[in-house]
């Protein structure tokens, strides 16, 4: 028989809808914030019409806020243009079985306007665009995102019903490396695990961390394209599979006062050979590359912050002491700094510390490539490393809001130089509409704050 994990062909698709094993295949491309829309199409319908023709797609799906309300300011779509469609055309390099939803298989879709056209603002084309500014010096971007979440014992309808007050963790205290605390809920995470893996998601290991409920599941390394759309699944799919245990978890970067839901994401080069041109002489240290990679990281940190930090609530993290980084710094294997260098030899790599949870890492890593090809550009000098607390140092701050974070990204001329005034202005727009929908809210901190005391 077929070998049912991931990457599927064509033919096996074929074997398996004419078996009735697959009867309904997924076909979607992750938004502005990385969440994963589409359509489900009888699988004999796609295999005759939508495997050669594509399918289409609204365009105001890259132009809504979160709650995919219509809003202003975005030229690709809008009311006056009359919010037309584009083309969804399959990339069938990602095709696959998804086990946690009984018969379908999966792919991701490439965005095409109906002249042909790419969609420059699409997060997938954005950074489509940075791998080949790379791949035009030689190089091959490896990238490894570490995803963490919070578990709870209600549903997520319960949730909602509850307005997320008085929700049940599924861990009661700190189980960071606890074997026992992720033995209390390894049926789920077993689940996440294994279906992953017949996915096609290569598993590393899971473990706790330290709010309660809160858990971490690693996958390997992989090209930068491939690893940012399976963490785009693995986010779909683990939400998926903890509503069907009548759980709820989220990835959310700050949940509650105590440690945020970070996305570490990891980076290496190699070459056409597969070589680390990260790597110093004979596997020591760091090459030159890396150090003009690394020093561009430092130069653009701040610029691209919304790149790695999209939401209002990401920059909760943001705390001295709380292991996600206030300073613009980079240390060996030094986790108060923003950028960490960790390996050595063909492992020699960088870590940026600064995504939570919430990213969207097609954005994301296409923000590192950016930075990185800025450095090789200009030749960057790369300061010394921190050696100590850089929480406490002099260092540059990473911005501490949105709306810092957007004044940044508006006037960066790194920004403008590799990405286009198209995609500034766009994503300039989404952090308006979110900062104006913030702006516009009463909390509960307000309520709590004022209602009887004012």
């Amino acid at each position: 028989m077929a070998d049912r994990t991931a990457p599927l062909s064509v033919e096996e698709l074929r074997r398996f809808v004419a078996s009735g094993e697959i009867d309904t295949v997924v076909l979607a491309f992750p938004d502005m914030q990385g969440r994963l829309q589409g359509k489900r199409f009888a699988a004999g319908f796609f295999l005759d019409e939508v495997l050669e023709h594509g399918t289409e797609g609204c365009n105001y799906l890259l132009a809504v806020d979160t709650e995919m309300n219509t809003v202003d300011g975005y030229a690709m779509s809008s009311w006056d243009r009359g919010y037309g469609d584009f083309a969804m055309h399959p990339d069938l390099t990602t095709l696959r079985r998804v086990p946690w939803n009984e018969g379908t298989a999966m792919l991701i879709a490439d965005l095409a306007w109906n002249d042909g056209g790419p969609v420059v603002a699409a997060p997938r084309q954005i950074l489509r665009r940075q791998l080949e500014r790379l791949a035009e010096l030689g190089y091959t971007a490896q990238v490894g995102t570490e995803l963490e979440f919070i578990v709870f014992r209600d549903s997520y309808e319960e949730a909602w019903d509850r307005d997320y007050r008085d929700l049940i963790p599924a861990n009661q205290y700190n189980i960071d490396y606890s074997v026992l605390g992720t033995g209390r809920i390894e049926p789920l995470l077993r689940r996440i695990r294994n279906e992953m893996g017949a996915a096609g998601l290569t598993v590393e290991s899971a473990k706790g961390e330290c709010n309660p409920g809160q858990h971490e599941i690693a996958f390997r390394y992989d090209e930068a394209l491939v690893t940012c759309d399976q963490h785009a699944i693995y986010k779909t799919g683990a939400k998926e599979i903890a509503s069907q245990e009548g759980m709820a978890l989220t990835f959310m970067a700050k949940f509650n006062e105590r440690e945020g839901n970070s996305c570490h994401i990891h980076l290496s080069l190699t070459d056409a050979d597969g070589a680390n041109v990260m790597a110093g002489p004979d596997g020591h240290g760091m090459s030159e590359v890396m150090r003009y990679f690394l020093a561009g990281q430092l130069a653009a940190l701040r610029d691209f912050s919304l790149l790695y930090a999209p939401n209002i609530n990401s920059y909760k993290r943001f705390q001295p002491g709380s292991f996600a980084p206030t300073a613009v710094a980079w240390g060996h294997d030094n986790r108060t700094c923003s950028l960490r260098v960790v390996g050595h030899g063909r492992s020699t790599r960088f870590e940026n510390r600064l995504p939570g949870g919430d990213v969207n890492p097609h954005l994301a890593v296409a923000g590192l490539v950016a930075a990185g090809l800025y450095g090789i550009e200009q030749k960057l000098e790369l300061p010394e490393a921190c050696a100590g607390n850089a929480y406490t140092a002099e260092y540059a701050h990473v911005p501490s809001t949105l709306r810092e974070a957007a004044e940044l990204w508006e006037h960066s001329p790194i920004a403008k130089a590799a990405f286009g005034d198209e995609v500034v202005a766009h994503y300039l727009n989404m952090a308006r509409v979110e900062l104006n929908a913030f702006d516009a809210a009463v909390t509960d901190w307000e309520l709590r704050r004022s209602f009887e005391r004012h």
